[in-house]
């Protein structure tokens, strides 16, 4: 290239990439700072007071309760990230999480992390509602129940896989939400939702669930003259392939240890403890094989359904052999098909029975007070385990720590965040009422401006001036088709997340935290769209 031609290419570069290229005044933060920090945070002011409060309530719990609180589960997690493999019972999400931090030794900064995550649930919410044109408000509004909740607090600091489960699903629909989608955005949320699943395996129905939404998406924001295929494939199939091959990958992995096709060895268990909150034999008439399965009680007399899988008095756990093994797992499997088809209402009503705890006003002991119990801050320091595994579980702990496991609860801290918690909780007939907000702002908004309930879509001949048809991508019709129901991912993933524990498992009050973000997302965004056009 001669000289001439060099000088030419580089105008031709536009000031705006020299700009780019160029480096960055390192005083700039300082100046905006002084510039701008004071308007920003008047105009965010009652985010970061409810931000604040958050952060200070979590400094509070961190000094209380040292290292961290533990749940029975904790054990088993720690176990797989200490030696990893894949667990029977729940996937290797977390204890990878627990892995990538197990250089530290510090239970107590897994905890902290699992606190800025809650912190950054916040942010994303917050963040998500101005993007889509919320006011700052209706999102500080939103962000209270995750930020100032003392049970998702609580929950964070717990060793458990809800609180990463909770921040990687809404980072999924937060993503969603991002405009326009596009084949690389739906290949991250692929990706998200893959991390997801394998923390909690209840993430699995959300990659059909998210599909759907992209197949929808694309069909309804495709050009006049796009392929119908082509404007389906261009998001999902990015989106599909990036959430199933690690699903498929770590299925291999589970097949390599146990020879068995799945994520876990026990959807059958735990399905057979869920239909025995109503199965009656003498109705479902078992064969000889599974007959042995059977609790001749009545319902009305039986204990909670998790007693089938860990009470060694269960007929399932008096089988010879482990709770878990493929042919035990078939068996509960085959009795559960055949409870479910031999009494299909009553396993409806049972679904619907225990959905409905999530909506109770108060809070009652569910589904044993031992269980109950690990969801408050203790008084006193926690008794050691009990079970098999989670005493070899501690063995591993103590490995991860290099120290003694024991709580150490530190007064006045932890007073001050149990009696907070004595006040400070989301009751489960406000998440009820949340839930009934969108479609009630959905109502109103038919009701005020009948013909804007649904925008139609631009004719097939409207052109632009240049000749050309208009792009779904930058159309007035995408952004305030797709603005109407702005609220519809975040919904559907929120009653996702509280229908499938109950009709697989039980309900459980930890199940039911990770919808409450997403609930009032949709809540924030429903209302802004809801508002009636007063001006014409």
């Amino acid at each position: 290239m001669t000289p001439a031609r060099e000088r030419l290419a580089d105008r031709r570069l536009g000031s705006r990439v020299r700009e780019r290229l160029a480096p960055r005044d390192p005083l700039h933060p300082v100046a905006w700072a002084r510039a701008e920090l004071r308007g920003w945070a008047r105009r965010h002011r009652w985010f970061l007071v409810v931000f604040g409060l958050g952060t200070l309530l979590r400094v509070v719990t961190t000094l209380g309760y040292r290292p961290a609180l533990w749940f029975p589960d904790s054990y088993t997690y720690v176990v797989t990230a200490m030696r990893p493999r894949p667990d029977l019972v729940r996937p290797a999400g977390y204890s990878m999480f627990l892995r990538l931090l197990e250089a530290f030794h510090s239970f107590a900064l897994v905890v902290t992390v699992q606190h800025v995550l809650g912190l950054l649930v916040g942010v994303m919410l917050y963040v998500t509602v101005l993007r889509r044109g919320g006011p700052p408000w209706a999102g500080a509004l939103a962000c209270v129940p995750v930020l100032l909740d003392a049970y998702q607090i609580e929950l964070e600091h717990l060793l458990v896989s809800d609180t990463l489960f909770t921040f990687l699903v809404v980072g999924a629909v937060c993503l969603a939400m991002r405009r326009p989608l596009t084949p690389r955005s739906a290949a991250a949320l692929g990706l998200v939702l893959a991390a997801a699943t394998l923390t909690r395996t209840v993430g699995l129905p959300l990659i059909a669930v998210f599909a759907l939404l992209l197949l929808a998406y694309g069909v309804r924001g495709a050009s006049p003259d796009a392929r119908p295929g082509r404007a389906v494939a261009r998001l999902t199939v990015p989106f599909l392939v990036a959430a199933l091959l690690p699903v498929a990958g770590y299925a291999g992995w589970f097949y390599a240890t146990y020879q068995r096709v799945g994520l876990v060895g026990s959807n059958g268990v735990f399905l057979y403890a869920r239909t025995m909150a109503f199965a009656d034999c003498s109705v479902m008439k078992p064969p000889p094989d599974l007959a042995v399965l059977c609790d001749s009680r009545p319902p009305t007399s039986r204990p909670a359904s998790q007693e089938y899988i860990w009470n060694a008095e269960s007929p399932l756990v008096r089988l010879p052999g482990i709770t878990f093994t493929k042919e035990t797992d078939t068996l509960a499997g085959r009795f559960a098909s055949l409870a479910i088809r031999s009494q299909p209402l009553d396993y409806l009503r049972g679904m619907l029975t225990e959905l409905g705890r999530s909506f109770t006003l108060g809070r009652p002991v569910y589904p044993d007070p031992e269980t109950y119990g690990y969801y408050e801050f203790p008084e006193t320091v926690p008794p050691p385990p009990g079970r098999h595994p989670a005493l070899v579980g501690k063995e591993f702990a103590q490995r991860y720590e290099r120290g003694p496991v024991t709580v150490d609860v530190v007064e006045p801290f932890a007073g001050v965040m149990r009696a907070y918690q004595d006040v400070a909780r989301l009751p489960g007939t406000a998440l009820l009422v949340i839930l009934l907000v969108p479609p009630a702002a959905w109502a109103v908004r038919a009701r005020w401006r009948p013909g804007a309930a649904r925008t139609r879509r631009p004719p097939a001949h409207r052109l632009r001036s240049n000749g050309t048809h208009s792009n779904w991508a930058d159309s007035n019709w995408a952004d305030s088709n797709w603005a109407d129901s702005n609220w519809g991912v975040a919904y559907v993933t929120a009653w996702a997340l509280l229908l499938v524990p109950p009709a697989t498992a039980q309900f459980d009050y930890r199940y039911a935290l990770p919808a409450v973000p997403l609930a009032c997302l949709a809540a924030a965004l429903s209302v802004r769209a809801s508002r009636p056009d007063m001006t014409g």
